[in-house]
């Protein structure tokens, strides 16, 4: 997948994959960590022949920039760089989807610009923000998964992460066993070749430590606290299709009871037997969710 360099009214450059007919309706792709454009490949290859598919190295990834200091990594940063991107390739209307982080960032976009510009979301294992941040308090099993946010948020190895990369911190873990595709030696290679760099790992990291989500500690009780800051967000009108994998490591099933409370105009689709990075562990049935939903959903 050939990349372009696009440079956004904020200064930041982001190597771009943009590929399929100008003048089709446009699908920007976001992707989570510790990933790149490429957990996409799937994706664009299925529907690049009659869709615009616009899929960016995300601010701190790969090439892309990477200004120094956790408050260049805030949701509203990262949010508005998905409309300047757009603004930059000269796309006006979108349909948004997002994996893991990216898919945070694309319920913001969405809820941002569902009146003008987001026609459509489509969410796959990306956890809705209000009913996140309620599980991390209430959920012993979500609470037991996020924590290794607050490893991420530890920069107490940020120099052995600058010298060794990634890996020096995600060794061993779930996130390291289950990013790295086990059947696809090449796509491998890819991704540790990505998780060498030392200061993109520390962009990668300032992901976390820019969030103002609060991760409770394991021995924190299970309720909300009175002055617990939990986000506040619109309800989403558009049409969004979430796709969910059931053996998420990361994000428990939790996160999809009561996204109706949410998303007015919701579909979700189920993916059994599949871990957190079914955008290539389950390519097929990620794709089929999506072309059914789209096809449903298309304007005339």
């Amino acid at each position: 997948m050939e990349q372009q360099r696009v440079t956004l009214a904020n200064g930041i450059e982001l190597d771009v994959v943009d590929t399929g007919p100008r003048d089709a309706p446009v699908l920007v792709f976001l992707h989570g960590f510790p990933e790149s454009h490429r957990t996409w490949r799937h994706q664009i290859a299925r529907f690049s022949g009659d869709y615009r598919c616009i899929a960016p190295d995300q601010r701190g990834y790969r090439g892309s920039s990477k200004p120094p200091g956790a408050e260049n990594y805030t949701p509203d940063k990262l949010i508005g760089d998905v409309f300047q991107l757009a603004d930059a390739l000269g796309v006006e209307r979108f349909t948004v989807v997002g994996h893991d982080w990216g898919g945070a960032l694309a319920w913001g976009v969405a809820m941002r610009g569902q009146e003008d510009r987001v026609e459509r979301a489509i969410l796959c294992n990306a956890a809705h923000p209000v009913i996140y941040s309620k599980l991390l308090w209430t959920d012993p099993a979500q609470r037991a998964a996020g924590q290794y946010m607050r490893v991420y948020r530890d920069n107490s190895r940020d120099e052995e992460i600058r010298e060794r990369g990634l890996i020096a911190l995600i060794e061993g873990t779930s996130n390291a066993t289950g990013a790295l595709p086990q059947d696809d030696p090449g796509e491998r290679a890819k991704v540790l070749e990505d998780w060498s760099n030392g200061e993109a790992a520390i962009a990668m990291l300032n992901w976390y430590r820019a969030t103002p989500m609060a991760v409770p500690p394991p021995d924190a009780p299970l309720e909300v606290p009175s002055d617990a800051r939990l986000p506040q967000v619109p309800r989403l009108a558009i049409p969004t299709l979430v796709v969910w994998a059931m053996d998420d490591h990361a994000l428990s099933s939790g996160n999809i009871v009561g996204l109706e409370d949410y998303v007015e105009n919701l579909e979700l689709v189920r993916v059994e037997d599949c871990g957190h990075f079914l955008t290539w562990q389950a390519p097929d049935k990620v794709n089929d969710a999506m072309a059914k939903f789209l096809a449903r959903t298309d304007q005339p």
